[in-house]
């Protein structure tokens, strides 16, 4: 295990990126506390480490809390009120995501995973953004081993809040199925005036980038299950 600290550029604050593995293997970005008062997600990405869960057959760049200022504050946002989770368009417009951008620059990941929480679900559900023409790749393997795990899996209809913008056409963009959410990824680029980290590592080449939610208003132990079953589901899968 290797730890850097990153200069947010713009901001008095750094952010920790770990480095994990054999560097010659095949790179896993992951990331986790984009949003402050999702704290489930950090911790999981803890434990899947500290527990040697994490696949050996890859290397990973970790970057365990993106959002350090929200996190110590308890809110969605970093400090200076802005919500990190769509600021990594055009050389990212939040200091967190321009330290992520240029630390990435020189880098290329076989794939990226994003863990979040969400405060108005019941269960568990995941992204899965789609090229035009490409199947579904890890989404039904992690709702079927959740659903092995005993853990609560989230209903999907086209009521479900997804964060979409108001003139959106979800139903073009999402195809919604009990516990995921297959994205246009290309819609998505047109659509939505920034990119999450998981949509600009695809535009930079990355082949899947999966973005996990667990219910917020879930027990505490269960929403950490949740995020180490989909992660090692996922990388069991990928190689």
């Amino acid at each position: 295990m290797r730890v850097r600290e990153i200069a947010c550029v713009g901001a008095p604050r750094t952010l920790l990126m770990a480095e994990l593995g054999d560097a010659s293997a095949p790179t896993v970005s992951i990331i986790a506390g984009v949003h402050g008062d999702e704290p489930a997600a950090p911790w999981a990405l803890q434990s899947l480490v500290r527990d040697g869960l994490l696949d050996t057959r890859f290397a990973y760049r970790i970057w365990p809390c993106l959002n350090p200022s929200g996190y110590a504050a308890g809110t969605r946002t970093n400090a200076e009120g802005l919500d990190v989770n769509r600021s990594f368009s055009r050389g990212g417009t939040t200091p967190e995501a321009r330290a992520v951008l240029t630390a990435n620059r020189d880098r290329r990941f076989a794939l990226a995973l994003d863990l979040h929480e969400d405060y108005e679900a019941a269960g568990c559900y995941v992204y899965e953004p789609l090229r035009r023409g490409f199947a579904p790749r890890f989404s039904d393997a992690i709702v079927t081993a959740l659903d092995g795990a005993g853990l609560p899996v989230q209903a999907l209809s086209d009521d479900f809040d997804l964060g979409a913008p108001a003139d959106a056409d979800v139903r073009e963009m999402y195809r919604l199925e009990r516990g995921r959410v297959l994205v246009d990824y290309e819609l998505e680029l047109r659509v939505f005036p920034g990119l999450p980290s998981s949509i600009a590592l695809m535009y930079r080449g990355t082949p899947s980038a999966l973005t996990f939610e667990t219910p917020r208003p879930r027990p505490w132990d269960e929403r950490i299950a949740a995020h180490r079953v989909a992660v090692t589901t996922v990388l069991a899968g990928s190689a």
